[in-house]
Parts: structure tokens; C-alpha cells; sequence
């Protein structure tokens, strides 16, 4: 697994998705809060829903610009917390995909493609 990874959300039929074609994924959508969190990070993005780049890890890297703290297991999934934003979202299962186990913290950075 790698240590850093990119993701390119967009918004498809109003939801805010992406693919990965590595980790078997396409449309994966984000809900539960995660889609709130996105509109946030991205509002200064201009054309954001056309895509845009979203780099996250588990641990710091330079240029990171949020971090998410996890709250713990909800359902099949896992809530992370924005302190920056006071916002909560749950993550689906398909974290897994880029973690053996749900990160105690997520750390982001977006910017436009």
C-alpha cells in the first residue's frame, strides 16, 4: 500500500464519487457527512465537481491542508472528525482499500487538475 495516495473526486448525478481502476473501485460515493466535508474543502476550487486532485495519508506530509481525527467504527464504515471545520464524515469500507486499518488521523490536501 502506499504511503500517500491520490484520488480524483467529482460529482455525478449530484453526489460527490470517484474511481480507481488500482483498488477496483469506480463511482465509490462519499455520504454520511464525507460529501458535506468535501463542499467544504473544495469551495475555493473553481469547477471542482468536474474533478479534482485529493491527496491523503495517515500520517503528515508537506502541503497537507486538513486533518481528520478518528472518532471510531460506525456501522461497516468509520467517522472522522474535522477540527478545522468541526464537521464529522463517515468513511466507507473502501478505506480500506488504501489502509490496513482506519488511520487514527487523516491528512489532506486538494487542489484543482
Amino acid at each position: 500500500m502506499n504511503e500517500i495516495n491520490v484520488i480524483s473526486p467529482y460529482k455525478y448525478l449530484g453526489m460527490w464519487v470517484f474511481d480507481d481502476p488500482k483498488v477496483g473501485l469506480v463511482q465509490e460515493p462519499f455520504v454520511g457527512g464525507a460529501d458535506t466535508i468535501i463542499d467544504t474543502l473544495v469551495r475555493d476550487i473553481p469547477n471542482a465537481s468536474n474533478g479534482f486532485a485529493m491527496i491523503f495519508s495517515g500520517g503528515s506530509f508537506p502541503g497537507h491542508q486538513f486533518r481528520f481525527v478518528w472518532r471510531g467504527p460506525q456501522g461497516s464504515g468509520n467517522v472522522y472528525y474535522s477540527p478545522d471545520f468541526d464537521l464529522e464524515g463517515w468513511l466507507c469500507p473502501a478505506l480500506l482499500k488504501y489502509f490496513d486499518n482506519p488511520p487514527n488521523e487523516l491528512f489532506v490536501q486538494v487542489k484543482s487538475i
